[in-house]
C-alpha cells in the first residue's frame, strides 16, 4: 500500500539515539519501526539488531503478539557470541517474566533457558563484565521468591 521512504545513512547514528530514547520512554513500538528503517539501509548494524530485540521483548508482558521467529532472525544476525547470547538470554528472561505474570505456567523452564544462556555468555565474557551473573541472579532469586517449580503435563491437562 506505501512504500516507505529510505533513511539517508548519515542518519543512522542520531536514529539510533532515536530508538534508545523511546525504549526508555516506554514506546517499544516506535523503537522498533526506527530500528527497521536502520536495518533496511545497514542490514548488519549491530546496534540496530540489540535494539530491535529489545524492542520487540519489551512488548512481551503487553498485549501485543510478538513472535519468537521474528526475535531469532535478528538474535542470528548478531556476529559477536557473548552479545548473541547475553540477548537471548535477556529474551526468555523477559519472556519468562510476562509468563509469570499470566499465571506462570512454564514461567520456571524459561527462566531456565535464560540462565543456561546467561552462563553460555559468561563464559565467553571478556573480564571484569559481570553482566550475566546480575541477570543469573535475578532469574534464580525470582524463582525462589515464586517457590517456581518445572510444569509437568499430566494426562488431565488434556481434553479428550
Amino acid at each position: 500500500m506505501f512504500n516507505l521512504k529510505p533513511l539517508s545513512p548519515q542518519a543512522i547514528p542520531a536514529a539510533l539515539e532515536k530508538a534508545k530514547h523511546y525504549r526508555l520512554l516506554n514506546e517499544p513500538g516506535a523503537a522498533e519501526s526506527i530500528c527497521l528503517d536502520i536495518l533496511a539501509v545497514d542490514p548488519e548494524n549491530q546496534e540496530a539488531l540489540v535494539n530491535i530485540v529489545l524492542a520487540m521483548s519489551d512488548r512481551f508482558g503487553k498485549d501485543y503478539a510478538v513472535g519468537d521467529s521474528r526475535i531469532q532472525d535478528y538474535l542470528s544476525k548478531i556476529s559477536d557470541e557473548y552479545e548473541c547470547a547475553y540477548y537471548t538470554g535477556i529474551v526468555y528472561e523477559r519472556r519468562a517474566k510476562a509468563t509469570l505474570v499470566k499465571g506462570g505456567l512454564n514461567a520456571f523452564g524459561l527462566f531456565q533457558q535464560a540462565m543456561n544462556w546467561f552462563e553460555k555468555a559468561e563464559a565467553l565474557s571478556r573480564g571484569g563484565n559481570d553482566d550475566t551473573i546480575l541477570r543469573w541472579n535475578g532469574c534464580a532469586r525470582i524463582i525462589t521468591r515464586n517457590n517456581l517449580q518445572p510444569y509437568e503435563v499430566s494426562a488431565n491437562d488434556f481434553i479428550e
